[in-house]
């Protein structure tokens, strides 16, 4: 469209730049633009004077008149033959006649046409537009000046008509292009509006998956934990014992050694004793006098025996007690470390209760501060698009006014050119009205204004009306869950206080029909497998298999105290096999489902969860 209009532009310019008269080279009559010197001086001056008492003097034949010679080929600028130079006001028989004396204003002032069109990329050839110097220039032939002056002047208007024609359509295509850019920049802006959107979804999804990611992880690593802490205990245990029994080993090994070792010095002792008593008996007669000798010596050997023997039975003695008392030690090590071990086995499993209680406190919190931050987001988007509406409305508006604008004052000039003072009237007339219009537009704004200050300050208080009871229903939320700690608490308390009473654990399984129970923790664990499976993006499993024709099914899901799934049953069927099938498929996915807490697991081994599953556009469990 851009390069059929610049053509036609070229075109109508060529068409137009061509001036009748002169006998240049070419077609007769007509001679090219660019042969005439422009920039020279002035062609023609008519001064049309009307004396008082003009004398008439013999007309010359028309024959003797001096020829017009084309532009091209003069020579003189100040020669008097009248060359038809453009006039672009036109003047009417009797303003000729009118002209007032010449003034020192310059002759031609040259106004370049179509500036926007050429700041906006559109080719229309540059032309002056020359203002013609209303002094009065001496006319040398009278008799075919008004002609020739009519004949200019119907030429200058036409040629001016044609280039506001093409100004006007330059500007109302530029107008359409920029209309054609606006609506393509606000298709684009609302694209990239919607990415903007699709894009936060997307972040905040992933987000929640990670969250979960993570929680999972967490739940892994603290029951690897656990394993690593019982087999360390375990590892130590036998390390104890293998230490025990090592000592008991060197102790009987020294006691051994002992045994011998005094068994041996007895030997040789009787050995030593009987050579003595050879000796003795062999020298018996001999030596009457050593015999004294020998029964003093068989009394101190006697009686240092008897010492080494009390010394043996006070040393073993001494040793009973030490491993009697090291027996007892080891003992009481014993049972301190198993008492130890069930008192951190069961702080564990309450630490491992209360963070699990915490945790649905923390996701229900969670699910509400989403809640109302998506909330929040919504009514900021919807605050956005209103100001993006007005904003539109308004510029529509600016531009209708502005287009108006344009043809009005399009319409003073056309008519200024006709009549001056027909024009000037119109121009003051136009311009009263157009003030008043400006006046009701500023009004009307000004009314738009204080309307949206006015919706925006009603949405504002009905904004915080409605955090305000958010933040009551949160604060409910928030005292029943610690009216719920607090029974829980006083339940346990009531439980240990009442430990030697006989145990009603012998319900071995328990079943949730609806959802109510007396038992508060079945209720919370029944709930959270529920939101676990319909907020772990479990739809996309059964997303397909849903379009057939289906019932909600009525699905009764057993789990053990582990969290396993022990199995699922459905007490009224889909009617449609796959989707049977994905929702075991969606059951066993997300299990484990978390160990029992501890007041369940008193009660129960294994239980049973029954809900209606309603699959649409979620997985949802009622």
């Amino acid at each position: 469209m851009s390069t059929a209009l610049v053509l036609s532009l070229v075109i109508h310019a060529a068409l137009l730049s061509v001036t009748f008269g002169g006998t240049s080279f070419g077609i007769p009559g007509l001679h090219l633009p660019w042969k005439e010197r422009r920039l020279g001086a002035n062609d023609l001056r008519i001064v049309l004077e009307m004396g008082p008492a003009p004398a008439a003097p013999a007309a010359p034949p028309v024959s003797a008149a001096p020829a017009i010679e084309p532009p091209a080929e003069r020579a003189d600028a100040t020669a008097p033959v009248p060359a038809l130079a453009p006039v672009p006001v036109p003047v009417s028989a009797p303003a000729i006649a009118a002209v007032p004396p010449p003034s020192p204003s310059p002759a031609l002032q040259p106004i370049t046409a179509l500036p926007a069109a050429a700041s906006h990329g559109f080719s229309v050839p540059s032309k002056s537009i020359p203002i013609i110097d209303k002094r009065p220039v001496p006319v040398e032939q009278e008799t075919s000046v008004p002609n020739l002056a009519k004949v200019e002047r119907e030429q200058q208007e036409a040629e001016r008509l044609r280039e506001v024609e093409l100004i006007t359509s330059a500007r109302k295509q530029e107008e359409a292009r920029r209309e054609a850019f606006r609506v393509e920049q606000a298709k684009q802006d609302e694209l990239a509006r919607q990415a903007a959107a699709q894009l936060e979804l997307e972040r905040a999804e992933a987000a929640r998956l990670e969250a979960e990611r993570q929680r999972l992880a967490r739940q892994v690593e603290m029951r690897q934990e656990a394993l690593r802490q019982e087999q360390a205990k375990q590892a130590e245990q036998a390390r104890v014992e293998a230490a025990r029994l090592e000592l008991e080993r060197a102790e009987a090994a020294r006691l051994e050694a002992e045994r011998q070792r005094l068994a041996q010095q007895e030997q040789l002792r009787r050995e030593a004793l009987r050579q003595e008593q050879a000796k003795l008996a062999e020298q018996a007669r001999l030596e009457a006098a050593r015999k004294e000798l020998e029964r003093a010596e068989t009394a101190r050997l006697e009686a240092e025996r008897q010492k080494l023997a009390r010394q043996e039975e006070m040393r073993r003695e001494a040793l009973r007690h030490e491993q009697a008392k090291l027996a007892e030690q080891a003992r009481q090590e014993a049972a301190r470390k198993e008492v130890e071990r069930a008192e951190a086995a069961r702080a564990e499993i309450e630490r491992q209760r209360l963070a699990q209680q915490e945790q649905l406190r923390r996701e229900a919190l969670r699910q509400e501060q989403v809640r109302q931050e998506e909330a929040a987001r919504q009514n900021a988007a919807r605050l956005e698009q209103a100001k993006l509406e007005e904003k539109a409305r308004q510029e529509a508006a600016r531009l209708e006014q502005e287009r108006a604008e344009a043809a009005r004052k399009e319409a003073i000039r056309a008519e200024q050119a006709k009549q001056a003072e027909a024009a000037r009237q119109a121009a003051q007339n136009q311009e009263a009205a157009r003030q008043e219009a400006l006046k009701q537009e500023a009004g009307r704004q000004e009314a738009a204004k204080l309307d949206a200050a006015q919706q925006a300050r009603l949405k504002q208080e009905q904004a915080q009306r409605e955090k305000a009871e958010r933040e009551a229903q949160r604060e409910e939320r928030l005292r029943a869950i610690g009216r719920q700690l607090n029974e829980e608490a006083a339940q346990r308390d009531a439980a240990s206080r009442n430990s030697s009473l006989p145990s009603a654990s012998g319900l071995r399984r328990g079943w949730l029909l609806g959802r109510a129970d007396a038992n508060a923790d079945f209720v919370l664990y029944a709930e959270a497998m529920a939101k676990k499976i319909e907020m772990n993006m479990t739809f996309d499993t059964v997303k397909e298999v849903i379009k057939q024709k289906h019932v909600s099914p009525v699905v009764t899901v057993a789990i053990r105290a582990d969290g396993s799934v022990e199995k699922v049953t459905f007490v009224v069927s889909s009617g449609v096999p796959a989707i049977d099938e994905a929702v075991r498929k969606v059951v066993a996915s997300q299990a484990p489902y978390g160990a029992f807490p501890p007041g369940l697991a008193r009660q129960y081994d294994v239980v049973e969860i029954r809900r209606t599953w309603v699959m649409d556009t979620a997985v949802r469990l009622q």
